[in-house]
């Protein structure tokens, strides 16, 4: 995974360094915090562009946990790498990346357990309300 971790940064790395390489070629001379700004700006809105009409479709068609899942699972990675990323600064703990992955698994674990129990607690919901419903079926055919 740690290889996986570095092979991401290396590509990052070389958008990076293609992006400064046209930048000095059209001699536009944005100043890093610029670049950061216009392609990180864009990149936000093209995710906007993918994401709005994903969940959209989504609350349509009443996959409202699908959502709250993906929101609440991106923001666990962001935590998980800022805890990791301040002990190292910080010098009160090892920055590792299993701990990063150990704590996003365990979120996706306890998820699960919650799912079954979730799935559950809906079956016994649509049993009850078939149960109900064919006993007033059955008062009002009498």
């Amino acid at each position: 995974m740690g290889r996986l971790l570095y092979a991401v940064v290396e590509i990052i790395a070389e958008i990076h360094n293609r992006l400064l390489k046209l930048n000095d070629t059209f001699e536009y001379n944005f100043s890093d915090k610029e670049l950061h700004f216009l392609i990180i700006g864009g990149l936000g809105m093209a995710m906007i562009f993918v994401v709005h009409p994903l969940f959209k479709m989504l609350a349509r068609t009443d996959h409202i946990m699908v959502i709250s899942w993906t929101y609440v699972f991106t923001l666990i990675i962001v935590v998980t790498f800022a805890i990791e990323i301040g002990q190292r600064i910080t010098h009160t703990g090892k920055m590792e990346f299993l701990d990063i992955m150990f704590g996003v698994v365990g979120f996706l674990c306890m998820f699960l357990v919650f799912s079954v129990f979730r799935g559950i607690y809906h079956i016994i919901c649509r049993v009850i309300g078939r149960y109900r419903n064919g006993y007033d079926d059955y008062d009002e055919e009498r």
